[in-house]
């Protein structure tokens, strides 16, 4: 694509006068008309994601419009009667986009379903397996700041499209001119669509209720513990406080100042339950309020950040990993307590989440799955787990603070976490003991077990070739790159091969291919490296176990010192 030539097209095209002026604007800065015109806006397994703004390398109507456009060829190759559903959060244009996807697909023929306002990711997914649509799509950036936006397709299995799929959905796409090769229709004037509403709300809050474990604790204590929640101006607010209303956690809060959706996130200055930056306000509140527990979503709800009084009584961020292996533990151990525990029981993780998880499946006799990064991989398992019935599925969830119960949601859904996670709070504090306290009694049956994440921008073209760069030095030269480490195993995602290095043996790793590259050193830490598939960022992700805290917590140091030399 030649970006002036394309930038030219556009400005003759008519545009929006928002979209127009920001053409205008950008008259003669060669730099910022290749960023944005140099390529279309990557279409990948997560859909789209980019800024918001004028451009084929930007989110629009035109660019929204060209991915319905290939979406709605892709299902009616594939389908005499296809069906697409429709969700949206809270994020600036989130609602104009979902309109223009529906103009699109009814104007292809596709029965469409849209929400009547706003809803989490996971109800989408709950929607589509509802419905039994052949697709499903969410206008939504996640945890991205206020500037982006997003397009997430699933498939009909209610999870994140798939690698195959996403290839052909692209083929399509790419077959389509993004200026001229739209077809709308007015909503008005269509019979093809339907608003989903509280019919759908109460299935999905229904299903969600029936996985609590311990359903007589909740029915009579659950009105005791308070809850404090925000749902960062996003779209958890009614659904999160609805579910645990209806189980009886009468005591639950809201930070005023963040209950109301706003894409401008005007309280956050990155909207991500990671953050502890976005937790000021609660905290603040917390000192009046005494919670015992504090919660927060991001804007798609799909991500949940658990707050919990740590040994000085100050309110401290638990981890995903931290999370998810109090989660792990307590659902096994509460299924083998009830004699329900089934003899091929499975917890799927991510290949960058905690290896305590295994500790804890290994004791519990318990088979755990490693997948890919991405949440549509766990999803993917639950489907051919029920085809098969190889495995039992308990749960998935990954560091980035995303978690899964039941098989109803293939994806990561916070309204789930937030029950699960006020009935496990609930557990131990009939025992006396805090989430913290009952993390820190995981560290001493299992050890000590730490992790961190580091991402690093690095924007614009000249980001995306030094990201490639680092990946194919380190994947030729990681001897060298590591000399002096004592490393014992590499892993390449995708040549799909893990080498002993101690006896120079390899293995096929039963996995898609992902770009991604992954160091075991001896004394069982690890690295990976792992360029974001939705951001302009190079990921990498460290872990380490030891026998205590002090420990464990230097050789992280060392480790992402090590890290922050291979990134340069």
């Amino acid at each position: 694509m030649n970006p002036t030539q394309e930038y030219t097209r556009w400005q003759a095209a008519g545009l929006a006068p928002t979209l127009a002026e920001e053409l205008t604007l950008i008259a003669g800065n060669e730099k910022e008309i290749s960023d944005r015109f140099y390529r279309h806006l990557e279409f990948g397994t997560g859909g789209l994601r980019g800024v918001i703004g004028a451009g084929t390398n930007r989110m629009n109507l035109y660019t929204v419009g060209r991915a319905s456009q290939g979406l709605a060829d892709y299902l009616n190759a594939s389908s005499d009667t296809p069906s697409v559903c429709i969700a949206y959060d809270t994020r600036n244009m989130s609602r104009e986009f979902a309109t223009r996807a529906a103009e699109v697909f009814c104007a292809n023929g596709v029965k469409t379903y849209i929400y009547d306002d706003v809803r989490p990711t996971p109800m989408l997914s709950f929607a589509v397996r509802r419905i039994q649509a052949n697709a499903g799509i969410v206008i939504t950036a996640s945890h991205n700041p206020k500037e982006y936006n997003g397009y997430k397709v699933y498939g009909p299995d209610g999870g994140q499209i798939t690698d195959e799929a996403a290839a052909a959905i692209l083929a399509k796409i790419n077959a389509v001119d993004v200026l001229e090769g739209v077809k709308t229709i007015p909503l008005d004037r269509t019979g093809l669509l339907s608003v989903m509403g509280e019919e759908v709300d109460s299935r999905y809050y229904n299903r969600v209720k029936e996985l609590v474990l311990r359903g007589d604790l909740v029915k009579a204590r659950a009105a005791d513990l308070k809850i404090l929640y925000s749902p960062l101006h996003g779209s958890g607010n009614i659904p999160v406080r609805r579910v645990l209303r209806e189980l009886g956690f009468a005591k639950v809060s809201v930070v005023p100042e963040q209950e109301k959706p706003d894409g401008s996130f005007p309280t956050v200055p990155y909207p991500n339950p990671e953050e502890p930056a976005v937790y000021q306000l609660a905290i603040e509140l917390a000192e009046t309020e005494n919670p015992y527990l504090i919660f927060a979503t991001d804007p798609d709800c799909d991500r949940i950040g658990v707050l919990v009084k740590d040994g000085a009584g100050q309110f401290s961020v638990l981890t995903g990993n931290q999370v998810g292996a109090l989660l792990c533990d307590y659902v096994i151990t509460t299924l083998g307590e009830q004699g329900d525990l089934p003899a091929n029981a499975a917890i799927v993780k991510t290949i960058v989440t905690t290896e305590m998880a295994r500790a804890i499946c290994e004791k519990h006799g318990v088979t755990l799955v490693d997948t890919l990064t991405g949440f549509k991989y766990i999803g993917e398992k639950i489907g051919q787990w029920e085809e098969s019935g190889e495995h039992t599925f308990l749960l998935g969830f990954e560091e980035s603070y995303g978690y899964l119960a039941g098989g109803f949601v293939r994806d990561k859904d916070a309204v789930i976490a937030a029950a699960l996670i006020a009935e496990m709070a609930l557990y131990y504090k009939e025992k006396g003991l805090t989430l913290y306290e009952a993390m820190n009694a995981l560290y001493e049956t299992y050890g000590y077990y730490a992790e961190t994440l580091k991402s690093v921008t690095m924007p614009g073209a000249e980001g995306q070739q030094r990201i490639a760069e680092i990946i194919a030095t380190l994947r030729g030269n990681y001897r060298e790159a590591f000399a002096g480490q004592d490393l014992a195993f590499f892993e390449d995602y995708k040549q799909s091969l893990r080498q002993n290095l101690a006896t120079g043996e390899s293995e096929a790793i039963d996995l898609p291919k992902s770009n991604v590259l992954k160091f075991i050193f001896a004394d069982g830490a690890w690295l990976v490296l792992r360029p974001s598939g939705t951001e302009p960022k190079m990921k990498m992700y460290l872990g380490v176990a030891g026998a205590g805290r002090a420990a464990t917590d230097t050789r992280l140091a060392e480790l992402e010192s090590l890290g922050n030399r291979l990134l340069g």
